[in-house]
């Protein structure tokens, strides 16, 4: 035909899709386009302008056949094709993945410089509120021009929410908005469906600070880099607990909490590459180490961008991939069985327990899976989804404390499950041995307090020990005899000085008043509302799982004694001893906390 083609391959047409020959025109995946950022010639194959590119051709091949009449149609302004900004999105099995605008590789092709010309912000929020059921991690990559802060692209990848966010970019890129307008828009909220900052706010006031040189970001490959020379090292300010799940190598450690009381371990000669979790408190970090007079970075994306780029990427592992033993006792499959279950393979028969705990949150799945477990006989799987995305990792410790084997794990749509058979303490059997025996591990807590808050945070950890396989022993003193009272007044003969001393003091768990911002007792009507509504397990109901799971409370007769406070006005089940008591159980625990 003759038609203008580019080395591509592409045909060449003008914005109203004419060709070089006269009366042919062309639309969609075969043609070369303008990318509305750059004015560059480029292919982008995808549907959403191949649509409207059709209709353009079509008022024009009209317009163009009557536009020697007098009253000819005319084409409108839309038979204009603007360029093409290439928003996209694709589903590989749960993940999305988006973009729109220029990338990064399309930046560097065109001679630009990170840091110099361009600069992105890197976040790791949730698609809607983490307090709200099935909150699942999204990943944004917003980069910006630093000339002028205009946008230039997103790519998102997430398991929800991200269709929403990039389309949000997308139209902010083709109105030209900056980063300065991106934190300015008003977004659809309620829990469910985002937070009160949305994530695509957020990752515009974090490129407003690097635009503001509020902080000075860098990428992992720049900060590996750099700290191969002398003079720039790695600082680690995660918690002693998060490094548990992975260290770098070279890094200095030092904890966020204890930055301001152990900055004299830093040298001022040094550049300070700062890291944490997600790279917030990173820049929290490098803003106060500034301020000390400190040449410091913030590594973009933290530890968990870190991993996705050096972590070897492994298929989850199939029934095959389990021991022999596993393979022998279970066939399940990820669907939750409705009612117990019996499956018959070659070794016999099993059966399957199914335990819903959606909608807890923790340390709720852990407790009702150690319940459901004292109940079962040894050999017996129990079947537990769940919806919060800490569960199977905290079925892991769980299972290697209590000796109990974890037979599969994994995630089904949004929901998390879990297989795990009961091991009978001391057996010798080959599933017995694909575990470790149970531990017999002690834990002793010293309640001094008797503020709500902290009496919630005391039986929270004692019902999660409990549950882990731990003998807890609590032993209440002072201010936190207050927890164990009876709401109800106990007709009890007292001298004046204990009257007035109990009479002063709060009569109960449900009388008790928040450590901070109680306000006159209204906080604790506040959080009590939200605990209810977030479907987290009230004080009494703690205390009662406590009480349930075989958990040792003790009163000190001491301070009974000083505070006026008898055996009688307390709640049942409760125990009386003193400090050799107290002594006695710390030193059969492996660990011991005052509250």
């Amino acid at each position: 035909l003759g038609l203008e083609m580019n080395q591509r391959g592409y045909v060449v047409t003008d914005d109203h899709m004419r060709t070089s020959v006269k009366d042919i025109y062309a639309a969609g995946d075969l043609i070369e386009v303008t990318d509305w950022l750059t004015g560059d010639r480029k292919s982008v194959p995808i549907a959403g302008p191949a649509n409207k590119q059709g209709r353009i051709a079509a008022d024009t091949i009209v317009a163009d056949a009557h536009k020697e009449e007098a009253d000819g149609f005319t084409a409108g302004p839309s038979a204009h094709y603007e360029g093409t900004q290439g928003t996209s999105i694709a589903r590989i099995f749960d993940l999305s993945c988006g973009s729109t605008g220029l990338n990064e590789k399309a930046l560097k092709n065109s001679g630009k410089e990170f840091g110099k010309d361009y600069s992105y912000s890197l976040l790791h929020p949730q698609c809607h509120a983490g307090y709200f059921p099935q909150a699942l991690p999204l990943t944004i990559k917003l980069i910006f021009s630093l000339e002028d802060g205009k946008v230039l692209g997103t790519q998102m990848i997430g398991y929800d929410g991200v269709d929403k966010r990039v389309d949000v970019v997308a139209t902010a890129i083709r109105f030209h908005a900056n980063i300065y307008d991106l934190t300015r828009l008003e977004l659809a909220y309620a829990p469910p469906y985002s937070s009160a900052k949305d994530p695509v706010n957020l990752a515009g006031y974090a490129a407003c600070n690097d635009y503001e040189g509020l902080t000075q970001p860098v990428t992992w490959e720049q900060a590996l880099e750099a700290t191969k020379q002398a003079g720039h090292k790695l600082l680690d300010i995660r918690e002693n607990t998060e490094r548990l799940t992975g260290v770098i190598e070279g890094a200095q450690h030092i904890p966020l909490t204890e930055l301001r009381e152990r900055i004299e371990e830093l040298e001022d000669s040094q550049i300070y590459y700062v890291f944490c979790a997600v790279g917030l408190r990173g820049y929290l970090a490098e803003r106060l180490l500034k301020q000390r007079g400190f040449e410091t970075r913030n590594i973009l994306g933290g530890t968990r961008t870190w991993k996705a780029l050096t972590e070897e990427i492994k298929a989850p592992p199939s029934d095959d991939d389990l021991t022999e033993s596993s393979a022998n006792t279970s066939q399940s499959t990820t669907a939750v069985p409705s009612s117990a279950a019996v499956k018959t393979d070659s070794a016999g028969t099993v059966n399957i327990e199914p335990l819903n705990v959606c909608g807890l949150s923790c340390p709720g799945p852990i407790v009702e899976v150690a319940k459901a477990m004292e109940s079962l006989e040894p050999g017996t799987h129990l079947y537990v989804t769940a919806t919060d995305p800490g569960f199977t990792k905290d079925i892991d410790s769980w299972c290697d404390n209590t000796g109990h084997r974890l037979v599969k794990k994994g995630r089904d749509g949004k929901e998390w499950y879990a297989e795990i058979e009961k091991i009978a303490p001391g057996s010798t059997d080959a599933s017995a041995r694909a575990c470790p025996t149970a531990k017999s591990n002690e834990k002793t807590m010293i309640v001094f307090s008797g503020d709500l808050d902290k009496a919630i945070a005391s039986f929270i950890i004692a019902n999660g020990a409990a549950a882990m396989g731990n003998k807890v022993n609590m032993f209440f003193t002072f201010w936190g005899l207050n927890i164990l009272r009876r709401d109800n007044k106990v007709p009890i003969k007292k001298d004046f000085m204990s009257k007035m001393f109990s009479g002063m003091m709060p009569r109960g768990s449900r009388r008790l008043g928040l450590s901070k911002m109680n306000f006159g007792g209204a906080g604790k009507n506040m959080i009590r509302n939200v605990m209810k509504k977030k479907n987290i397990a009230s004080l009494e109901e703690l205390i009662k799982q406590a009480q349930d799971a075989g958990v040792k409370m003790t009163a000190c007769q001491m301070s009974m004694d000083v505070m006026g406070i008898t055996h009688e006005e307390l709640i049942d089940g409760v125990e009386v001893g003193g400090v050799a008591t107290m002594l006695n159980d710390n030193d059969r625990s492996n660990m011991n906390l005052f509250i």
